[in-house]
């Protein structure tokens, strides 16, 4: 995986590690937005499998399903490490590879820093530039940083 044409974006929340790692995770849903789904259906549940070699996918309100990728790395509370498996017409590919890394770093006993890194954009051949703007876009990884750390304080 090549990382100079990474999409990087952090956040510091108000809570530990664990609690960080939790919402992220376990609370993946409650602060994905609605809209960003690639199934037919709307978007009932987004999820992420708690373990490595765990489904990261959509659940949409007729119960379909569609994959995103896979969990790589599951290390609470420290970090995760995600497939990302999305074409750039934002369909599920088994051939496109990418992977989203987030880390928690202990900032203090209630304050945690999340950093957030896409790597291997490379993997989207000429259509990699349009992918990297639209995952550092304010509807991409920033702004999703931003809901996350939103459910952090009302979770």
């Amino acid at each position: 995986m090549t990382t100079d044409t990474a999409v990087r974006h952090a956040i510091t929340v108000a809570v530990s590690p664990e609690q960080a790692f939790s919402t992220f995770t376990a609370g993946f849903n409650s602060w994905w937005p609605r809209g960003h789904h690639i199934g037919e259906a709307e978007l009932d549940a987004a999820v992420i499998e708690p373990r490595e070699g765990g489904r990261w996918y959509e659940r949409g309100v007729d119960g379909s399903e569609c994959d995103w990728g896979k969990v790589l790395v599951w290390a609470p509370p420290r970090r995760l490490v995600l497939s990302w498996q999305l074409s750039s017409e934002w369909a599920y590919d088994a051939d496109v590879w990418t992977e989203v890394e987030v880390t928690f770093s202990a900032e203090g006993p209630d304050r945690t820093r999340v950093e957030l890194e896409h790597r291997g954009l490379d993997a989207y051949g000429d259509d990699m530039g349009k992918m990297r703007d639209s995952f550092d876009s304010p509807g991409g990884w920033r702004g999703l940083l931003e809901q996350y750390g939103a459910a952090t304080v009302s979770g």
